[in-house]
């Protein structure tokens, strides 16, 4: 099971960071790309982390999984990355999983037309960059291969539900418990 994180400038911590930690304590390999061409990303809040590969570099990898953080401005510079919008679009039609949380969901998943007709959730205030006009106030919504998370406090929540439909309820439950996370 492979899956690839995208960090654009401007991204929250919190979202990136569990989401990769849970995903690899679950046995996930797990790619972090850069949507630029230095490796180097700054987040919103001025942490700078070193990603493990470029945008290019990641081009032509195969994954199980993408998933985007989201934060301000990082949701918009993901949503205006053809290599990331290419990859969600061919990963969702493949059904592979798609994940985004906070931002991301209403300016990148919906703006490429990959919420239509789906249940979602974002970061209220967000729902307004995009014309989809039923998010649900839930703090994880599954649909199908789409996983969506409201904010940052709901990283965890959202890393376990991609565990689960990566792998298995079971596998979600240990990692959850290895962390002392409580269900």
């Amino acid at each position: 099971m492979k899956a690839i994180v995208y960090l654009a400038t401007g991204f929250e911590e919190a979202e990136a960071v569990v989401p990769v930690d849970m995903m690899r304590r679950a046995g996930i390999d797990v790619d972090i790309s850069s949507i630029d061409e230095e490796k180097a990303v700054t987040s919103s809040h001025g942490l700078t982390l070193l990603a493990d590969m470029t945008v290019s570099e990641s081009d032509g990898n195969e994954y199980d999984i993408v998933f985007l953080p989201g934060g301000m401005p990082g949701a918009i510079n993901l949503s205006q990355s053809w290599s990331v919008n290419q990859r969600i679009i061919k990963m969702a039609a493949e059904g592979k999983i798609v994940s985004a949380i906070c931002a991301s969901p209403s300016v990148v998943l919906a703006n490429a037309g990959l919420l239509e007709g789906r249940k979602a959730t974002c970061y209220p205030g967000c729902e307004s960059y995009s014309a989809k006009d039923d998010f649900l106030p839930d703090g994880v919504v599954v649909d199908g291969n789409i996983i969506t998370g409201k904010s940052a406090a709901y990283g965890f929540e959202l890393s376990l539900k991609i565990i689960e439909a990566a792998i298995s309820k079971e596998k979600a439950d240990d990692t959850a418990s290895a962390v002392y996370y409580e269900r």
